[in-house]
């Protein structure tokens, strides 16, 4: 499978003006044609890239929900690349940390009876969190990037990306949590080994 830069356009928004790049899946098992994005500010090519890799929310980020903190980390990632006015935040297409949004919904009836994210996950025949990063490391290298500043709590993002050769410093990235993410935030923390 392969990234290729496909469109890109300057980008005006509440946090400065990025660069938007647009990258198409070629190949491989995924979609064909399937679209992934990098917001770029300043000249990224070179080592310690600031550096959000952020996976779609539709439900935090387009319909408002607070049973995660997706848009708030978002924001915070703008926002600190804006600040220092260096960056890149790639966007991927992977809802639900990979199954999709059929199916996050799915797992949030689950959440309502009582199960938590994970197991939710595991009870619908997934993976806790079956997400790659082959191609948000794909795109930072096309982007010039040799090293990353990421801003995560998941260490198996971090892993990812080096297993793909990217060499990575993590820096921390907690947000205001609401109480109907207070649970989510945990199991994170407990099950799936988030840092802080």
């Amino acid at each position: 499978m392969d990234v290729v830069r496909y469109s890109e356009a300057r980008l005006p928004t509440a946090r400065g003006e990025f660069r938007l790049v647009v990258y198409r899946v070629i190949g491989g098992s995924g979609p064909e044609g399937e679209e992934h994005v990098a917001m770029v500010m300043g000249a990224v090519a070179g080592d310690d890239v600031l550096t959000r890799v952020h996976s779609s929310c539709f439900t935090g980020e387009v319909l408002g929900s607070l049973r995660c903190d997706c848009r708030d980390q978002l924001d915070a990632a703008m926002a600190r690349i804006a600040a220092e006015g260096r960056g890149v935040l790639v966007y991927l297409v992977q809802e639900g940390r990979g199954i999709g949004l059929g199916n996050k919904v799915r797992a949030y009836a689950l959440q309502d009876e009582g199960v938590d994210t994970v197991d939710a996950n595991l009870q619908l025949g997934f993976d806790a969190d079956p997400r790659s990063y082959d191609l948000a490391a794909a795109i930072l290298r096309d982007l010039g990037a040799v090293s990353v500043r990421l801003m995560t709590n998941n260490p198996a993002k971090i892993a990812g990306l080096e297993r793909a050769g990217l060499p990575v410093s993590a820096e921390p990235h907690w947000v205001g949590v609401t109480e109907h993410a207070a649970d989510y935030v945990e199991v994170k923390k407990a099950k799936m080994g988030h840092l802080g």
